[in-house]
């Protein structure tokens, strides 16, 4: 058995899960809605507060899609009651950034300013002129979005400037020495 797989999903109060056709489960909370379809060797069951998964047979694909499926599955339920957050931090002389009604702008050493809006799942804060927060109800978007505003300038490694995550640590290299 999964070690992931075979652990039940706690459903909070406030939270409803539903099972729909074509294995589709849709998970409702106070912070939004998700759904996603699970595939098709996995059984969901739903008795009261719990989730189980149960999978098909003992195939490798079985094995690794079962504790995929328990994995989803309590990162919506995670999503709909408390939501996801990343930091990203701003590294640099002159650089910084600034919040401008629903998009961030970013002034990361190019000629110009880089924009970068909020979609309707991903909401973004700025705190002080160097810290941006990503926060939604999908972990999946939240991690994808934070990526992409990290790969507008990456930090280089022989100074460290650029966006990073927090708490990420950058290897310096060491840079060229005179003869």
């Amino acid at each position: 058995m999964s070690r992931i797989g075979k652990k039940p999903v706690e459903i909070p109060s406030g939270v409803t899960a539903t099972l729909e056709e074509g294995n589709v489960i849709r998970i409702k909370g106070s912070k939004g809605e998700l759904a996603e379809k699970l595939p098709p060797e996995i059984k969901v069951n739903i008795e009261g507060n719990v989730i189980t998964l149960t999978r098909a047979s003992d195939q490798k694909r079985d094995r690794a899609m079962h504790g995929l499926a328990r994995a989803l599955v309590a990162n919506m339920v995670t999503g709909v009651t408390k939501g996801f957050t990343k930091n990203l931090e701003v590294v640099g002389v002159g650089y910084r950034v600034q919040k401008s009604a629903n998009k961030i702008i970013l002034n990361v050493g190019y000629s110009h300013p880089v924009e970068v809006a909020e979609t309707k799942d991903i909401k973004l804060d700025v705190e002080g002129t160097n810290l941006i927060k990503v926060s939604g109800i999908s972990k999946q978007a939240v991690g994808e979005f934070a990526a992409e505003i990290r790969d507008i300038r990456p930090p280089e490694p022989y100074k460290g400037k650029g966006i990073r995550y927090q708490g990420e640590q950058v290897a310096i290299k060491v840079g060229k020495t005179g003869m």
